[in-house]
């Protein structure tokens, strides 16, 4: 189990993908960055759409095409990723999806769990998207079991 939404996983399992082998030039198709991250293809395709038109990630058609991510993109936060999809609720929202939750009007897990929300949000938007290509293109990490 994930702390993100399985759109939200496949999503980020893809740019990463992306992201590390477009450094050099190269293309990977839909069929490839499924099987590599353990996705379904149809709604992976979904998903990419949705990227591209966010311009997270690019596309070229033709025998020659795939997805690859400009070298300025390489720069950009995670958290462009998941707003990209989902909006900012995973920054904003009561840890137990309460829509009366507030700094007024707190739920039991209020405190605690916005300690861990503010982490979060920090985290994702400091790390880049770029930042894991060199581990893993060397193996240091992984996107498949």
């Amino acid at each position: 189990m994930g702390f993100f939404s399985k759109t939200c996983e496949y999503a980020m399992r893809a740019v990463f993908y992306i992201a590390c082998h477009s450094e050099n030039g190269y293309r990977p198709g839909i069929k490839e960055i499924a099987e590599n991250i353990n996705s379904p293809e149809h709604f992976l395709a979904k998903i990419l759409q949705k990227l591209s038109k966010e311009g997270i990630v690019s596309s070229i058609k033709g025998p020659n095409g795939g997805f690859f991510i400009e070298a300025n993109g390489l720069h950009r936060p995670l958290a462009d990723i998941i707003t990209s999809l989902e909006g900012d609720e995973i920054f904003t929202g009561c840890g137990m999806g309460l829509s009366y939750c507030s700094e007024t009007n707190p739920c039991p897990l209020h405190s605690e769990f916005k300690k861990v929300r503010n982490q979060l949000t920090q985290m994702l938007y400091s790390t880049t998207i770029g930042e894991f290509n060199e581990d893993l293109l060397s193996g240091a990490l992984t996107l498949k079991k």
